[in-house]
């Protein structure tokens, strides 16, 4: 073989073929910078017990995976970031004032429990987060569903606790919930800062947001999730979120209260638990967003969001399977010929 022919040559290798510069390493640290600005808001309204709750998580994640990791023989990889994320989001969704050993609970289960059982990362069925707020949830659901008023706060309320905006919704209906806020205006303008009760890491929709449209930006997650869970909140609160019949609901509310904006943007769109196709990942995003809205809308918790994003994470494989595009010239299979 000449040099000609072999600068023409073909080397066959697995795939993937298409490589990026992009690795998993990067990506996770990315993503955790993008939630500095919602993390920061929650620090500023809830002070020093917020700092120590989200350090104890991560602490406690990084520890978990690492220890786990040398007990069965693996090299550990917690330098990949995906522990310190997974730390990081266990502590924005717990609420400010938990006992301390929440957060190290919750983070053992979903790092050792939800991922490293299931085989490390990228085999775990279910958001690991997620999956250890609902465990400390259900064990202590007294401490996780007792929420402080921001100290920043110019909500007119004396006791160092309070209800969310959504448990006042749904418990004493809009009147209250105007009588506490003052007005609309008032009411989407804290929502938006982060002058309402709720988890650290929930209270300031606008820091979301911009956490949201960086990694949007970077095109490290894309608006097929994020848009349709959003947007199917937005349209079954406005259809059926109003006591005074269809159509009279306030969108704006659900979309500005409670953890969907850190759902949408930042656990919804997990790679290894959501769908990889285009069209399923709408899919998953309008059943994240139904699921949420029948949930607060018809169930006993005012909040919804984290119950639909795991449901759905079921669903993710099926959802897959049922929208990628057949091979150009497969051939169907029929009974007879798989005999």
């Amino acid at each position: 073989m000449d040099a000609t022919e072999k600068e023409h040559s073909f080397i066959v290798s697995s795939s993937p073929h298409v490589r990026s510069g992009e690795t998993t390493s990067r990506i996770m640290w990315t993503v955790s910078l993008s939630l500095l600005p919602a993390l920061l808001m929650g620090f500023y309204f809830f002070g020093p017990k917020a700092i120590l709750v989200t350090a104890l998580s991560i602490i406690s994640a990084v520890a978990s995976e690492y220890i786990f990791e040398k007990i069965s023989g693996k090299k550990a990889a917690i330098s990949d970031g995906s522990s310190f994320l997974t730390g990081l989001l266990l502590g924005m969704n717990l609420p400010p004032s938990v006992p301390f050993y929440i957060p190290v609970i919750g983070s053992i289960v979903a790092v050792v429990i939800t991922k490293q059982l299931f085989g490390g990362l990228g085999f775990n069925i279910f958001n690991p987060a997620l999956i250890g707020r609902a465990f400390v949830l259900i064990s202590w659901p007294r401490a996780m569903t007792t929420w402080m008023a921001p100290t920043a706060a110019f909500v007119a309320l004396d006791a160092k606790t309070t209800a969310t905006p959504l448990g006042i919704l749904k418990e004493e209906g809009m009147g209250h919930l105007m009588e506490v806020f003052g007005s609309k205006i008032n009411l989407y303008t804290e929502l938006l800062l982060g002058h309402s009760a709720g988890s650290l890491g929930e209270v300031s929709a606008i820091a979301l947001i911009v956490g949201g449209v960086f990694l949007l930006v970077r095109g490290y997650i894309t608006w097929h999730i994020p848009f349709s869970f959003l947007g199917t909140v937005a349209l079954l609160a406005w259809v059926f979120g109003g006591k005074a019949g269809l159509f009279t609901g306030d969108p704006i509310i659900h979309l500005l209260s409670g953890g969907l904006m850190l759902g949408a943007f930042f656990m919804a769109t997990d790679y290894v638990t959501s769908p990889s196709v285009r069209k399923g990942q709408i899919i998953f995003g309008i059943g994240c967003g139904a699921i949420t809205m029948l949930i607060r809308l018809k169930g006993g918790f005012p909040e919804g969001v984290m119950f639909a994003i795991l449901l759905m994470n079921c669903f993710s494989p099926l959802i897959d399977r049922s929208v990628t595009r057949k091979p150009f010239g497969a051939i169907k299979v029929n009974k007879e010929q798989k005999k």
